[in-house]
């Protein structure tokens, strides 16, 4: 990783803009883990028997973004990215896949999601998840996506130390 861009989520601020610092800086992690990695790189896979890689996480978390905030607030039958059915898992194989590919995708979910979020009146909008059958609200929405990438950002540190031996952020 060459630098740490990232902007930290303020000390005090609304709930909405805490919780959207947060995305903002969970999402840069994701991406800062990635720096300067050639495709090969981003797909050398953790220990076997798992096949995650960090571009297996960028892939993962472009069908997170749309699951959770696309299908929920704009359109409940978009499909996913990577899988003709809701199978999170079919974007962890990134055996044929290229930055380029994984990251236009993940980049395109992510300016969707932080357009509905700015067009929603409120933390308490409500969309219809249709994995669940049920209503959820925008703060819903955001605080499950943000446990995501804290989540899948603490395998990318250990992901990233197995490509070039460095620490996690």
């Amino acid at each position: 990783m060459t630098s740490d861009n990232r902007t930290g989520p303020p000390s005090v601020g609304t709930e909405r803009d805490t919780l959207r610092a947060f995305l903002e800086y969970h999402r840069a992690t994701l991406a800062m883990k990635c720096e300067g990695l050639t495709d090969e790189q981003l797909r050398q896979q953790s220990m076997p028997p798992s096949t995650l890689s960090l571009l297996g996480l960028v892939r993962h978390m472009a069908e997170v973004e749309r699951a959770w905030f696309r299908r929920a607030f704009d359109d409940n039958d978009a499909p996913m990215v990577w899988s003709d059915r809701i199978d999170f898992q079919a974007a962890y194989d990134a055996s044929a896949s290229t930055r380029a590919e994984a990251f236009t995708a993940w980049e395109a979910e992510v300016e969707n999601s932080r357009r509905i979020e700015r067009e929603a009146e409120s933390l308490d909008d409500a969309g219809f998840q249709p994995r669940w059958g049920e209503r959820v609200s925008l703060r819903m929405v955001m605080v499950h996506v943000l446990l995501e990438y804290g989540r899948h950002n603490g395998h990318a540190d250990f992901l990233r130390e197995g490509v070039d031996g460095t620490v996690g952020a």
